[in-house]
């Protein structure tokens, strides 16, 4: 960590112990500890509050909107997750255009969930980069501007598990981050109740090298719509700890530190010659650490409940107590409802597109005191939720 890093942190250390008493509630019961308020039956924090203490837990955040069933990061899957109940959006995945826009993609390579690649008047744009250490061919939002990209349709990313959302190919356009947010408040009114999001700001240090800084621009829009308070409803994630700690010193909002598999590394560790895993960040040091920071940590599955060999799960971790020690929501992803998404045990069948048990999955995940997910089908966990609470 620079000292600039250590001096934000400082600074951040009042209102963040406000968001993380916010977070915990009382007596841990939004935590989703066990005690008298899982005794009680209830474990959904109070719907008159403010902040993350008004969340139901565990919370259902639509991944990508409602990805199971509509092209992903457009406002029709946006729309759908919020008509099946989901409580948060994950709205969205936020990449930059040449000209500086923030736009809603799940990475700036939009080959394989646009129609680019049938556009002729954008075969020459076609490349290859390096992101993030990884060599990747296609069409990148870096070189087109917003109005070029604006002119794309959206399209289904992984057909072969979802065939029927293809049905929806070309209907909706690419959306800007300004649009989700002005999107946000007109479903607010339309609904009568305070819409969620859960931006991520999608490889950092790759775009900041560009000249294309990520927080700056989300801190000022989210200025602009005066969404940068405390308790503001958008929650703010990504994979880098360091794009966390810059939003910390930018906006008060909630933030999260996105977890993936134990043995690797975060791209801005790679950058800095940080030697540390996801292990290290993981242990109680490392929780604590983040906690300094951040609200919460988005962990993969894995990290919660590991796979055996043969697939099945394997006895939960010790990631769920020790992050709530360290005053930390989890919110693991991604929940969804085909086979090879799901562990060996819950499957059903061997078709790529046909659902399994999801429901004896959610239930074990919920069972490990989790405070939310993430899930492409938000109307399936928001009935699992139900079935656990019930006991």
């Amino acid at each position: 960590m620079d000292s600039d890093q250590a001096n934000g942190q400082a600074q951040a250390t009042g209102r963040r112990a406000l968001l993380g008493a916010a977070v915990l509630g009382a007596g841990g019961a939004v935590l989703g500890l066990p005690g008298a308020a899982r005794a009680a039956g209830t474990r959904t924090a109070g719907h008159g509050g403010r902040g993350l203490k008004s969340l139901p837990v565990p919370t259902i955040i639509g991944h990508r909107g409602a990805s199971g069933y509509r092209p992903e990061h457009t406002f029709g899957s946006y729309d759908l997750a919020l008509d099946l109940g989901a409580d948060v959006v994950e709205a969205g995945d936020l990449v930059p255009t040449r000209d500086g826009h923030l736009v809603c993609r799940h990475e700036p390579e939009i080959g394989g969930t646009t129609d680019v690649s049938s556009r002729p008047e954008f075969a020459d744009r076609k490349t290859t980069k390096v992101v993030d250490g990884v060599s990747t061919t296609g069409w990148f939002t870096e070189d087109f501007t917003l109005a070029e990209l604006k002119t794309l349709r959206a399209v289904e990313r992984i057909p072969a598990n979802r065939p029927h959302n293809t049905l929806y190919n070309g209907r909706w356009e690419i959306p800007t981050f300004e649009e989700v947010l002005r999107w946000q408040d007109e479903q607010t009114r339309k609904r009568g109740r305070q819409v969620w999001i859960y931006p991520e700001t999608k490889h950092p240090t790759y775009f900041r090298k560009l000249g294309l800084g990520l927080e700056e621009r989300v801190a000022k829009l989210l200025r602009t719509y005066g969404k940068d308070g405390r308790n503001s409803p958008v929650i703010l994630q990504s994979f880098e700890p360091t794009s966390i700690q810059r939003l910390n010193r930018l906006v008060d909002n909630p933030l999260v530190v996105l977890l993936s598999s134990a043995d690797s590394r975060p791209y801005d560790f790679v950058e800095a010659e940080d030697p540390r895993t996801v292990a290290d960040l993981i242990t109680p040091e490392g929780l604590r650490e983040i906690a300094g920071y951040a609200q919460g940590i988005g962990p993969t599955l894995e990290l919660v409940i590991p796979r055996k060999a043969d697939g099945t799960l394997a006895e939960p971790t010790t990631l769920v107590a020790d992050a709530h020690k360290a005053g930390l929501v989890l919110h693991p992803y991604t929940m969804r409802n085909e086979n090879p998404f799901l562990s060996a045990e819950y499957r059903k069948g061997s078709a790529a597109d046909a659902y399994g048990d999801v429901f004896g999955a959610f239930k074990r995940y919920f069972a490990t005191g989790i405070d939310g997910v993430f899930t492409d089908n938000a109307d399936t966990g928001l009935l699992a939720r139900a079935d656990f609470l019930k006991g």
